[in-house]
């Protein structure tokens, strides 16, 4: 059992990984700015800013020993303000405080889309993975596909009776997607298994890759609903982006907008799979693969009932 400083607990993915340490018989303590919606069995809450320096040294790691850091936390919009005060700075501040309370290995959740970093958040994130490398601590970087949360969004448009969108004919990007389970028990999984230390680790689910007119086949084969697609241009979102970009000259608040739209291009036209050195290209077979949990299954329960989509927040293309 090893004491665990763990932030980010009240995300999707931070709730699956505190449960995946505690059921490693893991000691953990969650530092979380808001209590969270449900209960977590197991876990000791303490509540501190992650974003704020003092906050986190004082109510959160209040000067005891951790053997590790796990740190689930992102900022929730991706917008470049948001983005290095958290996907950056504060996980400088969690770095810091973890070298100074005795922790020897440091976990963290990136994004594969960081090995292509056209976008603010991927910038910033890589700049802590690069600190976080040369700090000498021990580390995990984990480089998650996309998740099933991400692809869940237009299951009710197809219940409905709607058609599913897609970008061009729906083959242009593809994925790997993994669950919240999966990746919570990959991640607690690092602390423990010395072929991920001190490595960069892209992780996908079970395969095969999948596309998004596969995600829609298979919906309306669920549902048993006939087909129904309709095509959006894959620069409908860059063009967005672009007059939002030029009327934030006047509205500056539209500037955010500009880059959530900009983030969505980016998601709506580039596979969550590994780049190949070799040839600049996505390979499905590069990227390894995690866990038993497929996507179609969690399309099962959710219109089944036995599960619920989660909130996609800021990032839902559709």
């Amino acid at each position: 059992m090893s004491r665990i400083a763990l932030l980010g607990a009240t995300g999707t993915i931070g709730r699956a990984t505190a449960q995946a340490l505690v059921d490693a018989g893991h000691d953990v303590v969650a530092m979380v700015r808001r209590e969270p919606g449900a209960p977590l069995p197991g876990v000791t809450l303490r509540r501190a800013d992650p974003a704020d320096p003092v906050s986190l040294m004082h109510d959160g790691f209040a000067g005891e020993h951790f053997d590790a850091v796990v740190s689930c936390m992102a900022s929730r919009t991706g917008v470049p303000r948001d983005a290095w005060a958290i996907d950056h700075k504060a996980h400088s501040h969690a770095l810091a405080l973890a070298e100074r309370c005795g922790a020897g290995h440091f976990v963290l959740l990136s994004a594969i889309c960081v090995q292509k970093p056209l976008r603010a958040f991927q910038q910033a994130k890589l700049a802590f993975e690069a600190e976080l490398i040369a700090s000498g601590m021990r580390y995990s970087i984990v480089h998650p596909t996309a998740f099933f949360k991400s692809l869940s969004g237009q299951i009710e448009r197809v219940r409905s009776g709607k058609p599913f969108l897609l970008f061009g004919d729906g083959t242009l990007t593809a994925c790997k997607p993994i669950s919240n389970r999966d990746l919570g028990a990959y991640i607690a999984g690092c602390l423990t298994e010395p072929d991920r230390w001190n490595k960069v680790l892209p992780i996908g689910g079970p395969g095969p890759a999948i596309t998004p007119r596969e995600q829609g086949e298979a919906l309306f084969a669920l549902t048993g609903l006939p087909p129904k697609y309709r095509s959006v241009p894959p620069g409908f979102l860059g063009g967005i982006a672009g007059v939002l970009s030029l009327a934030a000259r006047l509205i500056p608040p539209l500037a955010t907008k500009a880059e959530l739209a900009r983030i969505g291009h980016y998601y709506a036209t580039e596979s969550m799979l590994v780049l190949d050195p070799a040839n600049g290209s996505y390979s499905a077979a590069l990227t390894p693969e995690t866990g038993s949990d497929t996507l179609f299954d969690h399309y099962r329960a959710v219109l089944s009932g036995e599960a619920v989509p989660d909130d996609r927040g800021e990032h839902a293309v559709f």
